[in-house]
């Protein structure tokens, strides 16, 4: 069993997410001990790191909720899971070329930068007009 901090430190969440969390009722069957403290075994514990990876995966909290309700079904929901998964997984890869775009955006930049100061390039501006001769 681990306690709230414990499990933060596992699950690599801070104490007020795992308690935002448990208070949304996204992590199901907690137990309390006798203090009335949350404690948490391992099957709590890994839907916790799960639920890190799908807030990474972008899932709103009612997403979160949502897909919570479907793992509860069971067996039955695993098709309708997949297709949740896959919509996410769309938008990752959406993502992911978005900032490839932004990176390369940021090398030729770069490059550039570093024709203008070894003197190979001269500088000019898209925000600064040429002085006139």
């Amino acid at each position: 069993m681990y306690t709230m901090m414990e499990t933060c430190r596992e699950a690599g969440m801070t104490y007020q997410t795992l308690k935002f969390y448990c208070n949304e009722g996204l992590v199901p069957n907690v137990r309390r001990d006798g203090n009335k403290r949350r404690v948490f075994d391992k099957h709590n514990l890994g839907w916790i790191e799960s639920l890190s990876c799908l807030k990474d995966c972008g899932m709103s909290i009612q997403e979160m909720k949502e897909y919570l309700d479907l793992c509860l079904q069971g067996p039955s929901s695993i098709q309708e899971r997949k297709v949740v998964l896959e919509g996410k997984r769309a938008q990752l890869e959406a993502r992911i070329a978005e900032l490839q775009t932004a990176i390369q955006y940021i090398d030729k930049k770069q490059r550039f930068y570093d024709e203008v100061l070894s003197g190979r390039r001269e500088y000019i501006s898209d925000l600064i007009p040429p002085k006139k001769a």
